[in-house]
């Protein structure tokens, strides 16, 4: 086996699975499966050229860190709220069923009583990293069934960081060993929940609003706000052992609340664009990782009997969802995307199994571990391939499942907008235009970088969105495919590119240009009408100086007004008569 340094390894990682990604994406495949197959190539399976390091696992658990904490600031407890109850009643009958499927499924084959119940109890969580993943890419994840998958994936979490704590300990004496731990891990969370809640509401909000305008500082500290959770979690049991408990929660559970306490920010979206490539980053070595941690003897140990177990335990998976999720009564696409997406193992059941395999005395054998770990490995790489193509297996099967379909299926928390006017930028332009533009449409949208701007829209009754344009989270949150209306009042080409890009051909786009290059390029690609600021103001000026000569008292009250209007400290003033024009 070549030998490398530390450093080499990161190196050689991330250089193969960028190119798997490129080849991954070229073929048409899911990202993911070029990352695996990556790990599987390069690791002992393989060549053996890079071996399992403090750095690689340190990058790997960032990875799933990074990934929940990105999870955790799409969700506003708002948009979610009225579905956790259907989401508890789906997961915990869920995870019985999966898991007693799993150990009859075991105790059918070469396996002890004992390694039956491990078994059971790695396969029924549905993986965390690549539904999220995989969701992220398709623009998924805050849809009706990419919620519903999310909150599942978080109860599971939540029962992951259980049996860990009861493997931590080693084999129970008793059921009043397995209850201390469930008390301490539930108390431990719910504390931690309610810290981030508290924390949203008044530490937060004063804190983002003094930096929210400097990007960097911006993007450094709420990053430092996650590293704390992060390591509050991983050293929840230093903390506690001067007291005399023992007590486990997972970096990933404490990750997830620290975005959460973001979320109810009016800044989580602009963070999403600014978190997502190093979430890429570390998730890439993750799924890379995976294919690290094992020798190809103990992997294939069991090989014939992990493909039979993990083609039932697909169909399983999905029987099983498909049959609770229509229980509670959701609509038939979003009970079928939603099972969809829920088929794999996850990679938390290959850290129960080391956890078993290291608990003392052992649960399990090292060829146990690899069998757990082939059949993760195996729904994994299969699964996204369901996720990648759901749409289209729903129209194959639709027909063959009406019979399910629920006439009063329920429905999303609020609606997209539609037919509504979009505003990009805030300037003075902008601050007439919106008065006359509120005369014609019921629903105006801002979105704006300045956190002063953000307060005066939302205090004038408008609906306004921080963040940065160029980012498609926050296109796609301010609905540029479906306004009827959209005025940009950036003079950006790029921006405004994207724009006229995005926007229904029955659009009227107003955009703004600096040069007259600009606007033929803009013209060129469909606006309806290019704003060139200097151009106006020769424009005013004309009329100004035709009433300057010939009526006075016009010409002096429309300075006047303009000057209250410019002098005034308010985005959105009473607009006061201006001689000769409307009023606004």
């Amino acid at each position: 086996m070549v030998e490398v340094g530390l450093a080499s390894d990161v190196a050689i990682i991330l250089v193969a699975a960028a190119f798997a990604g490129i080849l991954a994406v070229r073929l048409g495949q899911p990202t993911i499966i070029g990352y695996i197959l990556t790990g599987v190539v390069i690791g002992p399976v393989g060549v053996g050229i890079v071996e399992p390091s403090l750095i690689t696992e340190a990058m790997a658990e960032l990875g799933l860190a990074f990934l929940l904490f990105l999870l955790g600031i799409k969700m506003r407890i708002s948009e979610i709220r009225h579905l956790i109850a259907p989401i508890v009643k789906i997961s915990i009958p869920q995870m019985a069923a999966i898991g007693l499927i799993g150990f009859g499924l075991a105790a059918l084959l070469p396996f002890t009583f004992e390694q039956s119940v491990i078994i059971g109890l790695a396969v029924m969580y549905s993986s965390t990293a690549v539904v999220i993943k995989m969701l992220n890419d398709k623009g998924e994840a805050t849809s009706l069934h990419g919620k519903i998958d999310v909150g599942i994936l978080l109860a599971q979490d939540i029962v992951v960081v259980i049996i860990l704590a009861v493997l931590a300990a080693g084999r129970p004496e008793g059921i009043g060993d397995v209850a201390t731990s469930l008390g301490i891990v539930l108390v431990l969370v719910t504390a931690t929940t309610a810290a981030a809640i508290a924390a949203s509401r008044y530490l937060l909000p004063s804190l983002f609003r003094r930096i929210a305008e400097d990007t960097t500082l911006f993007f450094l500290v709420a990053i430092s706000w996650l590293f704390i959770f992060v390591l509050v979690s991983d050293q929840v049991d230093v903390l506690l052992a001067p007291v005399g408990i023992e007590a486990y929660l997972s970096v990933e559970m404490g990750a997830f609340l620290a975005g959460l306490a973001i979320a109810q920010l009016p800044y989580s979206k602009d963070l999403q664009g600014r978190v997502n490539p190093l979430t890429d980053l570390f998730v890439m070595v993750f799924f890379v990782s995976v294919a690290l941690d094992f020798e190809a003897a103990d992997l294939l140990a069991y090989w014939q009997e992990a493909i039979v177990v993990a083609v039932a335990l697909m169909i399983a998976k999905f029987v099983v969802f498909f049959a609770l999720l229509n229980w509670q009564r959701f609509d038939l696409e979003t009970t079928f995307l939603g099972s969809v997406g829920m088929l794999q193992v996850s990679e938390f059941g290959i850290v129960v199994a080391v956890a078993a395999a290291e608990s003392d005395p052992p649960f399990i054998g090292t060829e146990e571990l690899g069998f757990i770990t082939l059949v993760a490995l195996m729904t994994m790489s299969v699964s996204v391939y369901f996720i990648q193509y759901n749409q289209q297996l729903f129209e194959r099967v639709e027909p063959y499942l009406t019979r399910f379909e629920q006439s009063d299926p329920v429905k999303p928390a609020g609606t997209d907008h539609k037919n509504h006017v979009l505003v990009i930028g805030y300037d003075e332009i902008t601050r007439r235009a919106i008065r006359i533009l509120e005369a014609q449409y019921d629903d105006i949208v801002v979105v704006d970088r300045n956190v002063e701007h953000i307060k005066a829209v939302e205090g004038a009754g408008y609906e306004a969105l921080f963040g940065d344009f160029k980012y498609a989270k926050i296109r796609k949150d301010a609905g540029v495919a479906y306004a009827d209306f959209i005025f940009s009042s950036s003079v950006q080409l790029e921006i405004n590119e994207i724009l006229l890009e995005e926007a229904s051909e029955e659009t009227t786009v107003f955009v703004e240009a600096a040069t007259t290059e600009q606007a033929d390029r803009l013209y060129d690609l469909g606006a309806d009408y290019v704003i060139m600021a200097p151009q106006l103001s020769v424009v005013q000026f004309i009329e100004y100086l035709r009433a300057y000569f010939s009526d006075r008292s016009t010409f002096e009250r429309a300075v006047a007004a303009d000057m209250e209007l410019l002098e005034s400290g308010l985005l959105f003033p009473e607009m006061k008569d201006r001689g000769g024009e409307d009023n606004d």
